[in-house]
């Protein structure tokens, strides 16, 4: 599959992250099926992408899209709660629960059903990308890669391209121009077995962990810890929720 023929993405999964995917692709031209396993979690989903906080509408507020692209954006974007209406897409972008037995039964699932040229791709915030894919064919291996993004997927540019030794240079220049394309800055990352995470929570689980084991040894307090990473480093909150922090204390 090459870049230019990528058409249609599929998300696996709606909520915060799967809407937050639908969304940039919808923006970016690309038709979009979103399917989540209930109407309420569609309903959810669907407002959200509209309507929500970091939605196409608040977007046209901000200045950041046009009216029109806004519109155009939304009617680009189908919602189901069926699996076969993902079989033509060009790409599936799974974005369910952090669960790897789940991720392996639907991927395997999708593996008999989506067209054998369509690439795979798992946002999964730490699974090793081959463990993931155990259950799909070996020629599916070839094109089931990581795209991993950071939340809210609309206003945050990172993508973490995770790429194994299966995939074909194609699948990986696709994937990353993909990427590109929803406006985003790409990593390139290896996958690795027997680790949890790539560049991005690697990185931050070890800066936490260090903090923690300041405050543990009196050597800072929580909030002094916080205050050092948002004002010397510039970090937007710290790790036990300075300035809005990070939602839990690490």
């Amino acid at each position: 599959m090459k870049f230019e023929d990528v058409r249609k993405v599929g998300c696996l999964g709606g909520g915060v992250m799967g809407g937050g995917i639908a969304q940039v692709f919808a923006a970016a031209g690309y038709d979009v099926v979103v399917r989540d396993i209930s109407d309420e979690a569609i309903a959810k989903t669907r407002s959200a992408i509209e309507d929500g906080k970091w939605g196409l509408k608040r977007a046209v507020e901000r200045g950041k899209l046009g009216f029109d692209d806004a519109v155009a954006a939304m009617a680009r974007i189908a919602y189901t709660t069926e699996l076969a209406p993902l079989a033509d897409c060009d790409i599936i972008i799974e974005a369910i629960p952090e669960n790897l037995e789940l991720k392996q039964r639907v991927f395997q699932e999708l593996d008999g059903l989506v067209k054998p040229e369509a690439i795979f791709a798992t946002n999964t915030s730490g699974f090793c990308i081959q463990d993931v894919a155990r259950d799909v064919s070996e020629a599916r291996k070839e094109r089931f890669i990581g795209m991993h993004f950071s939340n809210p997927v609309s206003v945050m540019r990172m993508c973490e391209v995770v790429w194994t030794p299966q995939n074909s240079e194609e699948v990986i220049a696709t994937v990353r121009r993909l990427a590109e394309a929803a406006g985003k800055e790409v990593s390139m990352v290896k996958d690795t077995p027997g680790t949890y995470g790539f560049i991005l929570n690697r990185v931050f689980a070890a800066a936490a962990r260090e903090a923690r084991a300041i405050v543990e040894a009196g050597i800072a307090t929580k909030e002094d810890v916080d205050k050092a990473m948002i004002t010397g480093r510039n970090w937007p909150s710290g790790f036990f929720g300075g300035r809005g922090g990070i939602g839990r204390e690490w």
